[in-house]
């Protein structure tokens, strides 16, 4: 059965993150319940797909397969139509064989693996190049997420090499976290300059941090790149106030797409 994931769907969305918590924004979702509403709301809205991180009891970052599957059960109930990719994030805690791992024991309609978490080391990876041709054995898209230019290049070679087979999906990530350095539009030529080499096999979005992030958005999607969004990575309007909610940074991205009018884009 083709995944639903197959193509990266054009707004995804991103609503918690591994990092953030309550005391960052009141409607950060930490639970399942909590997920999965803001997943229904920001459908809604216009987002196509979740990008899922669990929390466990204490909220902290998780990649237990048992709450994945939880989620993944609820979302099925819930919002049918909305598929779920995964994430493999370290985040500072997990090893590169747990987080392969969780992606075997969900087998996940998509799954998000950064290349420099999964394959660490600049050289031979025999159990990272096992996990990749494993997952397109599988049916499972990964989406390769690429932090910078040297990110890029390195994705290029193992895929020139046969290291990481297709389908190719990246993301690119504008700004960053640790250290907070907010996003611009210009970010994101030097990672297409970068993936030049593959051309139109490789199927791209971008997610942008800070309070450039629908700007940034805006720039990919007149590039033909898809979108993620979310409070995993900005959770502030333009004007630098905090979002009502989830949902509500989906109903602005629209808007400044122009594709969707009337609502409190707050």
């Amino acid at each position: 059965m083709t995944s639903r994931l197959a193509r990266l769907p054009r707004i995804m969305l991103a609503p918690n993150g591994a990092r953030r918590g309550r005391q960052d924004h009141p409607a950060l979702p930490l639970t399942i319940a909590e997920t999965v509403e803001a997943a229904h709301m920001a459908h809604e809205e216009g987002a196509e797909a979740l990008h899922a991180h669990v929390r466990d009891a204490e909220g902290r970052h998780s990649l237990d397969a048992g709450l994945y599957r939880e989620l993944i059960a609820e979302m099925r109930c819930a919002v049918p139509d909305m598929p779920v990719q995964i994430t493999t994030e370290a985040a500072g805690i997990f090893a590169p064989d747990v987080q392969r791992q969780v992606v075997r024991d969900v087998h996940p309609e998509g799954a998000s693996v950064a290349l420099r978490e999964i394959w660490p080391g600049d050289g031979p990876d025999a159990e990272a190049r096992r996990f990749y041709h494993w997952a397109a054995e599988a049916g499972i898209p990964l989406q390769h997420i690429l932090f910078d230019t040297r990110d890029a290049a390195r994705f290029v070679d193992l895929v020139a090499v046969g290291d990481i087979p297709g389908p190719l999906h990246c993301i690119f990530v504008l700004g960053s976290y640790t250290p907070p350095r907010a996003a611009e539009p210009g970010d994101l030529d030097p990672f297409l300059a970068a993936l030049a080499p593959l051309g139109p096999s490789i199927d791209w979005a971008v997610c942008a941090f800070g309070r450039n992030e629908a700007q940034c958005l805006k720039r990919a999607s007149a590039r033909g790149g898809k979108l993620r969004i979310g409070f995993e990575n900005n959770i502030h309007g333009p004007d630098g106030t905090l979002a009502t909610d989830n949902a509500a940074q989906v109903r602005r991205l629209r808007q400044m797409l122009g594709e969707a009018g009337g609502g409190d884009p707050s």
